[in-house]
Order: C-alpha cells, then sequence, then structure tokens
C-alpha cells in the first residue's frame, strides 16, 4: 500500500493540473479557477485502479518463473527416486520394474515370457530392475539387498528369488538373491555379468542389450545350459571400481571392528586417568 501512495503521489505531482476556462470576476481582473477536489480524487483513483498492486506483480512473477522452469525442463517428467523403487509392492503379473524408462515394449514383452518360463522350469524367480542412479545408498548390491528382503521378509521366501539391477545414469548394476539363487548362479558368471557386461553395455546406451543378454546367460545357468560368453573389453586395464557383495561384507566388519575400539578407548582412557589423579590425591 505505502508503494502504490508514493506512485500515486509521484504521478500526481509529474502530470500538471489542467486549468479551468478563465472566468472574469465582478471587478474585471480574469482568475484561473483549479480542478475541485473530488476531480483530482477521481483521476488519482483511475490511475490508481490501473497500476497493479504488490500481490498481482509477486503473483505474475511466480507464474513467470514456473513457465520458464517448464520450458527448461522441455515438458519432460519427474523421474523417480531409489525410494520409489524401494516403495514398489511385490512384483506379481510382471517380471520388471522400469523405473529408468529404459526398456522397449518387445524387451519387456520377451522378459516376462523368458523369467515365466524359466520359474516355471527351474523355480527361481527373478526379477529386473532399472533405475537412473543410486543418491543417497552408495552400494547397489545392499540397494538390491533391501527390495528383495523389503518383497520377500523371511529366508525361506527369498531362498529362491533373485533381481538383476541395471543403473543406466550410473553405468553399474548388481546381481543379489537369496541363498541358493546365488549358490546356482555362481561367482565367476556374477562376476562377469556385474564387473564387465553391464558396464560395457550401459556405457554404450545399449539398456536393452543389457537386460536382455544378463537374464539370457543367468537363465542358461540355471537351466543347466551353455553360458553365453559375455562382451571383454578391449582394455583390460579398465577394470570395475565398485565392491562386490562380499567386500562390502567384509569392510563393514573391519569399520564396526574399529569404531567399538574407538569406542572402548574413549570411555576406558578418561577413567584410568581419572583414577590416577584420585590415586594421587
Amino acid at each position: 500500500q505505502f508503494i502504490i501512495l508514493v506512485n500515486m503521489q509521484t504521478k500526481l505531482q509529474q502530470t500538471p493540473l489542467k486549468a479551468l476556462p478563465a472566468k472574469a470576476s465582478s471587478k474585471g481582473v480574469s482568475r484561473c479557477v483549479l480542478p475541485p477536489r473530488s476531480v483530482v480524487a477521481k483521476a488519482a483513483h483511475n490511475e490508481t485502479s490501473n497500476t497493479p498492486s504488490l500481490g498481482q506483480r509477486f503473483a505474475a512473477a511466480g507464474a513467470a518463473t514456473l513457465m520458464g522452469a517448464s520450458v527448461l525442463a522441455g515438458g519432460a517428467p519427474a523421474l523417480a527416486s531409489e525410494f520409489d523403487l524401494l516403495a514398489e509392492p511385490k512384483p506379481t503379473t510382471s517380471y520388471y520394474i522400469d523405473d529408468a524408462g529404459a526398456l522397449s515394449k518387445s524387451t519387456k514383452s520377451d522378459l516376462d515370457k523368458k523369467l515365466k518360463d524359466l520359474e516355471e522350469k527351474t523355480g527361481y524367480r527373478v526379477e529386473v530392475l532399472t533405475l537412473r542412479k543410486l543418491e543417497y545408498e552408495t552400494d547397489a548390491f545392499s540397494y538390491t539387498d533391501k527390495i528383495l528382503k523389503n518383497w520377500y521378509p523371511s529366508k525361506d521366501e527369498l531362498d529362491t528369488k533373485g533381481a538383476i539391477l541395471v543403473m543406466t545414469s550410473g553405468k553399474e548394476g548388481a546381481v543379489s538373491g537369496g541363498d541358493s539363487f546365488m549358490n546356482a548362479v555362481g561367482e565367476e558368471l556374477l562376476d562377469s555379468i556385474v564387473g564387465d557386461q553391464i558396464p560395457i553395455y550401459t556405457e554404450q546406451e545399449k539398456y536393452n542389450l543389457t537386460v536382455e543378454s544378463t537374464v539370457d546367460r543367468i537363465a542358461a545357468k540355471l537351466e543347466g545350459k551353455e553360458v553365453p560368453d559375455g562382451p571383454m573389453r578391449e582394455d583390460q586395464s579398465r577394470r570395475r571400481t565398485f565392491r562386490t557383495k562380499e567386500e562390502t561384507d567384509k569392510s563393514k566388519n573391519v569399520t564396526t571392528t574399529v569404531v567399538l575400539s574407538l569406542l572402548l578407548i574413549a570411555c576406558v582412557v578418561p577413567m584410568l586417568q581419572y583414577y590416577g589423579y584420585v590415586a594421587k590425591d
């Protein structure tokens, strides 16, 4: 309101008042008659009503900001995070959750057919998960384990279940599951898939090939067939930079031991010092 009053006062000062036609007085002297105050007030009111209020200015600025953001975003939908995938219910009608939107319709159809046939023949149920990247959880194996434990809380139920995780932006992935599933797939094949196959194909942005080839190799292993060869890097110096599930578990044990040792030292040393001071006294 203060801004509006200042603007009104400024415009009134800058706008000269139009004098009414001169009238002759009874003494024969012409004089200039100013407009009545009601006319001036009405003109000021009309000028003020045409001036946007402070709230209208903020609303217009906010709308412009939102429109600009939508234009910069190109109208693309918001991408889901890792928490959305954790909140997904257990799949019952399909064998995939394409959270990253990286799979084609034909690939999704093939996955349902292959994985359903695999479950009917072997009893192993495998889910395919796609995600852009991990922002809060640092380890892909731990994240996959959380999803599986959320779907299959008991150890017996999880025993024959597995999941393949592919991250399109992170260019990595993981294969995890119950004890029977992991033992049936084998460490050698798991290391080949996670260490070479998924990183190589995702770096080339061949996400459909990444998923289909991984499913084919795991299905062949579980059915007792010959496992197709995976891709190999031409530059052997470029190897995986992530930790396997076993390496992660070992590092957790070491970290726990170090933390407990430090806590023990932090508690015992001050007590010994205090006992020494009291003994001297």
